[in-house]
């Protein structure tokens, strides 16, 4: 008789959590200037990276549904597409705040690291096991919710010249259901028989990512 060694999806969600220990949550733009001419251009950035990034998760979570269309699963997937779809207006509203035009929306970013996230998302839509994938989204929400709160507290504690919009947005804690929902997809990929450990490279990969996407905010234009 095979026995299967029990895999706790919470276990993987708390190894990431724990090596990023010591982050602080949107480093460094959270650390970057408040006064001064160049204060805005960081969050333009941000603002530029995330919208871009909105085309990548609503085609990622539209395959995933494809390839795991069964409950719980598919839950995940239609309610991350839905609040993606439903932040895009949201987030040119902030863009316009900013006085971005369309060519800036669209235009590239001087660090490649802004553009990480679009890959390990694209290779986990394609290629990963629904556990990857889940955890994965837990470990989007957990980071990038924790840095662009902080980002957003900072701008109103300091008083910085930032349009209301952009703080409005950025200060979000995220859904604690939907964390909740997506352990329970990576759990239940778990217990069909996915590979732990390729779930957690990859929820580390996220980490990474979104982390260089706080960098890539900071960095000088080409």
């Amino acid at each position: 008789m095979t026995v299967r060694n029990h895999t706790d999806a919470q276990a993987l969600a708390d190894d990431v959590r724990q090596r990023l220990t010591g982050e602080a949550p949107g480093s460094p733009l959270v650390l970057a200037p408040v006064t001064g001419p160049g204060t805005l251009e960081p969050l333009r950035r941000l603002v530029a990276i995330e919208y871009q990034a909105h085309r990548v998760e609503l085609v990622a979570y539209g395959t995933l549904l494809t390839r795991f269309p069964h409950q719980p699963a598919a839950e995940l997937w239609v309610t991350l597409a839905r609040i993606v779809h439903e932040a895009t207006p949201k987030l040119r509203e902030v863009a316009r705040a900013l006085s971005m035009s369309e060519t800036d929306l669209a235009g590239r970013v001087a660090d490649a690291d802004g553009y990480a996230f679009h890959g390990a998302m694209s290779w986990i839509a394609t290629s990963g096991s629904q556990s990857t994938a889940a955890l994965a989204a837990h470990t989007d929400m957990q980071v990038y919710y924790s840095g662009a709160s902080a980002v957003a507290q900072r701008l109103r504690e300091t008083g910085a010249p930032v349009p209301g919009e952009f703080l409005d947005y950025y200060d979000d804690p995220g859904d604690d259901y939907l964390k909740e929902l997506a352990l329970t997809v990576a759990q239940d990929g778990l217990d069909r028989g996915d590979d732990s450990q390729e779930a957690l490279f990859h929820a580390h990969r996220v980490a990474d990512a979104l982390l260089g996407l706080w960098k890539a905010t900071t960095a000088n234009p080409a």
